[in-house]
């Protein structure tokens, strides 16, 4: 069976997340092709490659006209966006149910029901991106179910939408429910809601909804993706394809 490890060292993104299965082998021009088909003029792709304290990776960056939010950001917005395209069933799926997790976490935080939770930053249309672009990579290297490291539990502060916010952010930590987790020293955010949302739908988990101790595993492919910021430690997300 063929899975995906994900070595979080340095937190988990939703760019990371997409550089990472680039670089692990995706089909760049067909991945990039079925995205801006979704994307319609909502947003454009690019990739590079960069350096992150001497290891290469993906960076992709997602751009918006304007900075402008995609029309509708309530979760029943964005379903209809994803049902109305020519997405496959399975990435329809996948996508709407890691923004329902992340309306869900999102209300809990702020007391609502998750069908008025106005999305603001995870609305954006780079997140959307993000989301429906690992949804599609993860589908195309034929990917079901991820096992996951451990996480570093960073402290710090982080500008939002609702003002200054402890790190990792409440909506994250509702979402990682019955991960593992460590102490990191760093004060940066370093795993945001839209890598949370991903990782907390693709996790394997067992009968029981525990997430699953990762097997023995023979090793495929590794591929990196990075995130914006430089630092001391390398920031980068490492993806390793492995088969079970």
């Amino acid at each position: 069976m063929r899975s995906i490890y994900a070595d979080c060292f340095s937190g988990v993104s939703g760019d990371m997340i997409l550089g990472a299965l680039l670089d692990l082998g995706v089909d760049q021009a067909a991945w990039m092709t079925e995205l801006c088909n979704f994307g319609n003029d909502r947003f454009t792709v690019n990739v590079e490659s960069v350096e992150r304290t001497g290891i290469t990776g993906k960076k992709v960056n997602v751009q918006v006209p304007d900075q402008r939010p995609v029309h509708g950001t309530h979760l029943a917005d964005i379903i209809e966006l994803l049902q109305s395209s020519d997405l496959s069933p399975n990435v329809q799926h996948r996508s709407a149910a890691i923004f329902t997790r992340i309306a869900d976490a999102e209300g809990k935080i702020h007391g609502v029901d998750r069908n008025h939770v106005h999305f603001h930053e995870v609305g954006a249309a780079d997140a959307i991106a993000d989301i429906v672009g690992a949804c599609i990579g993860l589908e195309m290297l034929g990917v079901e179910s991820i096992a996951c490291s451990n996480l570093p539990f960073a402290r710090g502060w982080v500008k939002c939408q609702h003002g200054i916010i402890p790190t990792p952010a409440p909506a994250t930590l509702a979402l990682l429910n019955g991960f593992t987790w460590y102490d990191d020293p760093r004060t940066v955010e370093l795993i945001t809601p839209t890598g949370a949302g991903i990782l907390a739908e693709y996790v394997c988990r067992d009968t029981s909804g525990n997430i699953c101790h990762i097997p023995p595993f023979r090793l495929q492919l590794t591929g990196y993706g990075a995130g914006s910021r430089e630092s001391e430690r390398p920031n980068l997300l490492r993806l390793c394809l492995i088969e079970i």
